[in-house]
């Protein structure tokens, strides 16, 4: 069988985003989502996750981005001068192999984000990282440890499947360099987490065969995506997306990820995408059913 999972990031980020993402899950094909805990937008993501039952919500584990969640002197090695979480995947590397990061505080900060996800009613459905930090030597042990504690059946594995990211590729135009850049970028997790997913079994907690979607962030294009859906292997695929609108909040955030937020909410909300996932006999489903996919 054929599964899919369609999981859109950033829940929480502006409320173009949230609504974007809404509408994706509404009259498109995304399934799941990952809520920031310390996003400026975190309660109108409730209000998304509570009038949308059938969207799974995890939690979008953040070191890079925001206020902390947990008390400030609690975690002040992750913060800048003004306060906020800033490291980025590169720096947050450098740091852990200086040995300059306190895992004790990503630890605590983790927890933090998780506990107010489930304190404002939401049991999470996996757990993944922004901008895969989760991904980084000893933080996946650490994400493993907090979804066990926290009753979280899964988490993403950000392992991209080299044949996927050909798929995605394939037809429409490319932005080549960012792709090209994100696919490095791609590779070196691979790299950095070897036995991800084996680690993850043995801890009990449930991954997807496969994921694909970090090459093409803010490059979806309309003919990769289709060539996906009709070259999807058997077992269940996780493709990351990043819809939404881009409003006013949305541009203030200086996140790269603007007009493509828009692009990517056209697509999968395109009619003659959704019909190839019932053309091609796909299951499309979220992370809380992953115990029922067998």
């Amino acid at each position: 069988m054929k599964n899919l999972i369609v999981n859109a990031d950033d829940l929480g980020w502006t409320e173009g985003v949230n609504q974007g993402i809404a509408e994706a899950h509404r009259k498109g094909l995304v399934t799941s989502t990952s809520l920031l805990a310390n996003a400026r937008a975190f309660d109108s993501a409730l209000a998304v996750a509570r009038n949308n039952p059938a969207l799974g919500v995890g939690v979008h584990l953040n070191l890079s981005d925001g206020p902390p969640t947990a008390k400030a002197g609690q975690v002040q090695g992750l913060l800048n001068e003004a306060g906020h979480l800033e490291d980025g995947p590169e720096g947050l590397l450098l740091r852990i192999a200086s040995g300059s990061l306190s895992l004790e505080e990503v630890e605590r900060e983790w927890d933090a984000q998780i506990r107010k996800v489930r304190d404002a009613g939401i049991q999470p459905t996996h757990v993944d990282g922004h901008k895969h930090v989760q991904m980084l030597p000893g933080l996946f042990e650490i994400a493993l440890r907090l979804a066990k504690k926290h009753g979280i059946p899964a988490i993403r594995v950000s392992h991209e499947e080299s044949r996927l990211r050909s798929v995605l590729a394939s037809g429409g135009e490319q932005k080549t360099r960012v792709v090209l850049k994100q696919g490095v970028q791609a590779r070196g997790l691979k790299l950095l987490a070897r036995d991800a997913r084996k680690i993850a079994d043995h801890a009990g907690l449930a991954t997807t065969d496969y994921f694909c979607g970090i090459a093409h962030t803010g490059a979806l294009t309309r003919a990769g995506v289709e060539h996906l859906l009709e070259s999807l292997p058997d077992g269940t695929t996780e493709l990351m997306c990043h819809p939404g609108y881009a409003d006013e909040d949305l541009r203030a955030t200086g996140t790269r990820l603007q007009e493509s937020r828009q692009v990517e909410l056209e697509i999968l909300t395109d009619p003659v995408i959704r019909k190839l996932v019932a053309t091609h006999g796909i299951r499309l489903i979220s992370y809380k059913l992953m115990g029922d996919v067998g």
